[in-house]
């Protein structure tokens, strides 16, 4: 197995989605780009090593959004959702179109659960309750949540309707 793939298309890639333990979605302009997998889990993001209010490469005047998740090893049943980085640029449905993705790898996977901590105060409960995310560790000071499936999945034509050469529908 090679040390990085690259999946284009959802469907078309589904068993190395499935079989691969991390990733990162690339969405842009609203439409997914690549998923790409990863040997190794998400540690830290560019902006941690360049530190605040440099550019984010070539992409960074554009509508780009990155999305990087990890299969925690202990825990094979779940995801964590480890680090989102957007361009200046990135729109509400190029962010939003990424944790479409993301389900549906969890739903490839038969994952039970997603699991994220919230640091950005932009990022409301409420909203995060309407896409289905509840509070976990309600003891914490941070914002952990979790989306749970446990065999409920939504609909997977959501994600692929995102793929960059899928037709849009009005």
């Amino acid at each position: 197995m090679p040390l990085f793939e690259t999946a284009r298309d959802l469907r078309e890639h589904a068993d190395m989605l499935r079989r691969r333990a991390y990733g990162v979605i690339v969405m842009q302009a609203g439409r997914l780009q690549a998923v790409h997998l990863r040997p190794c889990p998400k540690l830290l993001a560019s902006r941690d090593l360049v530190g605040p209010g440099r550019q984010l490469g070539p992409h960074a005047s554009q509508d780009t959004c990155w999305l990087y998740y990890n299969q925690p090893c202990r825990h094979p049943r779940f995801l964590a959702l480890k680090y989102i980085v957007s361009s200046p640029h990135a729109t509400f449905s190029t962010f939003r179109g990424a944790l479409v993705v993301l389900d549906e790898i969890a739903r490839l996977k038969h994952t039970d659960a997603i699991v994220a901590e919230v640091r950005n105060l932009r990022i409301s409960d409420r909203l995060l309750h309407r896409w289905g995310w509840e509070r976990h560790l309600p003891a914490s000071r941070r914002r952990h949540y979790i989306k749970r499936f446990y065999g409920v999945y939504p609909a997977p034509h959501q994600a692929w309707e995102l793929m960059a050469g899928a037709k849009q529908t009005g």
